[in-house]
């Protein structure tokens, strides 16, 4: 075979290898930022519908959004951020447990959350902090026995 034929077969068949690499990997970098979008709704979803069960305005409605979106979780959540919302839910309810045990069990659940999506500049986690904010408080946790036997 002619050397000027087996370049250009060779050339032709490196251009289409490169274009069909090239495309592979765009769409899996499209449907993975695609994926993580949906994923940072459905916390968002999660994270709101947590505040409308602060004591103050819980209300049958959002109790039943929270369900919903604490069972949405088990369908995309990470593996530490289903453990993280397990210890949180298994003592949000309960009396005893302190405002700082509460904020540390919230903090771990959303630096999970953090770490799922992606989300740049997480502190680590022994760094970061978080709590839920209402009206008129600096900080509140969860409160009531709707959090109870929610993943049992």
């Amino acid at each position: 075979m002619d050397t000027a034929v087996l370049v250009s077969i060779v050339a032709a068949a490196s251009g289409v290898i490169v274009t069909a690499v090239s495309y592979y990997l765009t769409k899996k970098k499209e449907r993975e930022a695609d994926w993580r979008k949906y994923k940072f709704e459905k916390y968002k979803e999660f994270l709101v519908s947590m505040s409308g069960n602060l004591a103050r305005y819980s209300t049958p409605d959002s109790r039943r959004r929270f369900y919903t979106a604490c069972n949405a979780l088990h369908l995309i959540g990470s593996k530490g951020v289903l453990l993280a919302l397990h210890s949180l839910i298994a003592v949000a309810g309960d009396p005893s447990l302190s405002n700082d045990a509460h904020d540390a069990l919230l903090s771990k659940l959303i630096w999970e959350i953090r770490q799922d999506v992606g989300i740049p500049g997480t502190p680590d986690a022994s760094e970061f902090s978080a709590r839920l904010w209402s009206a008129g408080q600096k900080s509140t946790r969860l409160q009531g026995t709707q959090f109870k036997n929610i993943v049992r």
